[in-house]
């Protein structure tokens, strides 16, 4: 895997700083812990004691340098969320949010869309997010028919909390000439109840119908949430986003669904200088051909912005039962989700990619998505072998153990979601059975040799490392329940360097990314507690204080957020020689 060369040395002209905490985690295995490290410009210039601190400023000038002194807090590495969708999660900040902790039944849904729709000027839409059907009372989806309630002349579109699909009303389905005898789009379905009527319910490429005319298409290559809006309220939905994500400490984001919609936003924020956090691209498959006539045979920008490789998709989700299961689900043997390639076409996608030098990542959730991905890409390294390709398996949610070793013959990574079996963990023993309690077996890649690495898939989640942490470790869902056995836990420092370095490593950026290390970039997230001695239970608990980007302060909290009071405000002063 050719690696992006982002490091910009800038000249020793800053000021320099020295940041100092009760606990500072490295994440670098040569000095996991330290008292002090060094900040000159925009990188890390020295780590160990403060006296080593000292001793380095000086030989880089004659300025004194300032101690950023943290008290009881504790410093790690910025987070890095290798996994997910930015604008996508900043346009749902502004629909209705239709989650558990909102509602628990579909009256209580239709009344909060109700409510919406009043405050919504006429003739535009409505739209919620974040409902589960098997969190619902009624355990089920609600139908058009129920959304009808919100509105007869307009769009009424509630997102499901996978993203793969959700619920219409009979406007929308009108509107888009969609019938009971409309046949299925490839790769997605319009569902039907016992009597062959449509119930409203979609998922996948059938969202399509979503977008409009002029909307983005990105046809049998992965489900479509790319819903548009005006330049500028896209800006703005990203500008929401950034900030949510320096509040969860997150500094480094994969973006891994980039159309055309998203590459035109992070270059017009780019051209601004509003880009505050860091975004790898990840450029959806039918933009392949685009890329390779371009030249992109291999990571391509800056520190800030850069391309990182090609996403594909295998199948579709277990949370809005789409993931391809031939035989049927248990909670509905009539449902098999689908694949979005033949196996063949799929192996040729990832051969051209391979043979360009491009890393990959692929969605894929049922053992027989993972099987197509992992013989595509053994047969990609045996016509092209390369040690270090690095291609990603997202989400890889029921590997089976014979794929495991597998994968770590092939050093393919799985890029796991732990939120997703601490929201809705129930649900894909539901759906599948027993098996399902295996969904992210993170301590059996760890077993095997091969590394975790943490994302929250945003909007699926939140955007909250400390919480995907403590799902990691502990395995217990939203309502109590664990899911699985022990040895499908990992350890908070597994976890830690799942959302930190191993994160680095699966976006190419470990250079100058995922821990404190001399002429890395300073890039720090500022805890009010430290995971590593706290109980399992409480991690989601800790806040974030500040989030550093570049070695300048992005995010600070209001001073009531802190969790732990003891921690204090971080101090400011000046070193005396």
């Amino acid at each position: 895997m050719r690696k992006l060369n982002a490091f910009e040395h800038r000249p020793y002209g800053h000021r320099p700083v020295i940041v100092t905490a009760e606990h500072i985690h490295t994440m670098d295995s040569s000095y996991p812990s330290a008292e002090a490290f060094l900040l000159i410009g925009s990188e890390i210039a020295a780590v160990g004691s403060i006296q080593e601190c000292r001793e380095t400023a000086a030989l880089h000038g004659s300025q004194e340098p300032e101690i950023r002194d943290f008290g009881a807090a504790t410093v790690v590495p910025g987070f890095i969320d290798a996994h997910a969708h930015p604008l996508m999660y900043g346009q749902m900040m502004s629909w209705v949010d239709c989650g558990p902790a909102q509602a628990t039944t579909i009256p209580e849904i239709v009344a909060l869309l109700v409510q919406a729709a009043e405050k919504t000027p006429n003739g535009l839409p409505v739209r919620g997010f974040g409902y589960e059907h098997r969190n619902l009372l009624e355990g089920r989806h609600p139908t058009r028919h129920e959304l009808d309630a919100v509105a007869t002349d307009r769009e009424v579109y509630l997102m499901n909390a996978s993203g793969h699909g959700g619920v219409v009303n009979s406007y929308t389905l009108t509107l888009n000439g969609v019938t009971a005898e409309t046949p299925n789009p490839q790769g997605g379905e319009f569902f039907r109840d016992a009597n062959g009527e449509l119930t409203g319910e979609l998922s996948d490429a059938a969202c399509n119908i979503l977008t409009g005319v002029s909307g983005v298409k990105i046809g049998h290559h992965g489900p479509n949430f790319h819903l548009a809006d005006e330049p500028g309220e896209h800006l703005r939905q990203l500008g929401l986003a950034q900030e949510s994500f320096l509040s969860g400490g997150v500094t480094s984001i994969g973006d891994a669904q980039v159309s055309r919609r998203e590459f035109d936003m992070y270059l017009r924020l780019a051209a601004e200088n509003q880009l505050k956090v860091r975004v790898s691209m990840y450029l959806l498959s039918h933009l392949l051909e685009d890329a390779l006539e371009m030249g992109l045979h291999g990571q391509f920008g800056n520190a800030r912005l850069s391309f990182a490789g090609i996403k594909l998709y295998a199948d579709g989700t277990l949370g809005g039962w789409t993931a391809y299961f031939p035989d049927g689900y248990v909670g509905d043997p009539c449902r098999t989700g689908q694949l979005y390639h033949e196996p063949a076409a799929y192996k040729a996608l990832i051969a051209k990619a391979h043979a360009a030098g491009l890393q990959t990542a692929t969605h894929a959730q049922s053992p027989t998505a993972i099987e197509m991905v992992i013989d595509a890409i053994e047969s990609a390294l045996v016509q092209r072998p390369d040690a270090d390709a690095r291609h990603r398996i997202e989400h890889c949610g029921l590997p089976t153990g014979e794929q495991i070793s597998r994968m770590a013959h092939s050093g393919i990574r799985p890029v796991n979601q732990p939120q997703h079996y601490y929201n809705w963990g129930e649900g894909v023993q539901q759906a599948i059975g027993t098996p399902g309690e295996r969904f992210n077996p993170l301590g059996e890649f760890i077993a095997a040799g091969v590394p975790v690495t943490i994302s929250s898939d945003a909007p699926v989640a939140e955007p909250r490392p400390l919480e995907a942490i403590q799902a990691a470790v502990t395995r217990v869902t939203r309502n109590g329940h664990k899911l699985g056995p022990d040895n499908l836990c990992i350890t908070v420092a597994q976890a830690l360097a799942g959302h930190t370095i191993n994160a680095a490593t699966a976006l190419g950026r470990e250079d100058d990314l995922g821990s404190l290390t001399v002429g890395k970039k300073a890039d720090f997230a500022v805890l009010t507690g430290d995971p590593l001695s706290t109980a399992a239970h409480e991690i989601s608990a800790i806040t974030v204080l500040q989030t550093w980007i570049d070695g300048t302060c992005q995010f600070t909290a209001e001073p009531d957020s802190a969790s732990h009071e003891s921690t204090g405000t971080p101090t400011l002063h000046t070193v005396n020689s």
